[in-house]
């Protein structure tokens, strides 16, 4: 058996019937933990060919396993491309995007492409991305201009596209006091996700909750 089959066979072997049933709720198709699966990686350390070659199996666990053990630079912009376009798990998209397209040095150029893409998944990314670049590199972006965006299209934008604007609007409100008035009137007047079932002792995703009670967090 090639190492692609053994680390097949050793991810079948941790399959949980109960973590696949939570994960299915997500939109998830795998049942493993993934403390398990960052232990795997752990001890497989980064190897990029063999991250490739789990990736092309089109199977969910073996893709975040190969996101853990590659080399972020190593992809070409449009592999990363590709590779985007083809990670429908909301778990692969995040990963992807976080753990692999946040370090890539052609980041703000897939966010632009993204960012303006006919396919909402693709173009939550992209508002990930920017959210990013918000509370870490804001200089350049047009923050007034991304609530105007923000403001006409997030209360219609499909599920995944809607959460990622929502999460912009409570980054530029918590980081930028200049805009947090604007940002929590947009939240109220919207109101995505004020019903957002939140368990206790979390942070209602609902912006001007989200951004009220982080500013109050924050250091005198």
């Amino acid at each position: 058996m090639d190492e692609v089959g053994e680390v097949m066979a050793e991810l079948a072997t941790m399959e949980d019937p109960k973590a696949r049933a939570v994960n299915e709720r997500h939109g998830d198709d795998h049942g493993v933990n993934l403390g398990k699966l960052r232990a795997l990686a752990k001890r497989l350390k980064t190897q990029q060919e063999l991250a490739r070659q789990l990736w092309q199996t089109d199977d969910t666990a073996a893709r975040l396993l190969a996101i853990l053990i590659c080399r972020p630079k190593a992809f070409e912009r449009d592999e990363l491309d590709a590779m985007l376009r083809a990670a429908r798990a909301p778990k692969v998209h995040d990963w992807l995007v976080n753990y692999v397209v946040k370090k890539h040095p052609r980041a703000e150029e897939l966010r632009l492409a993204w960012s303006a893409d006919p396919d909402p998944v693709v173009a939550s990314a992209g508002w990930a991305l920017t959210t990013e670049r918000v509370a870490k590199q804001p200089a350049g972006l047009d923050l007034a201009g991304l609530l105007d965006v923000i403001e006409a299209e997030m209360q219609d934008a499909p599920d995944r596209l809607q959460w990622a604007m929502n999460h912009c609007l409570a980054q530029i409100g918590i980081e930028h006091p200049g805009h947090r008035a604007r940002a929590i009137d947009i939240g109220e007047r919207l109101e995505v996700l004020k019903d957002y079932p939140t368990p206790p002792n979390c942070t209602s995703p609902f912006a001007p909750i989200w951004i009220t009670e982080m500013v109050r967090r924050q250091p005198a």
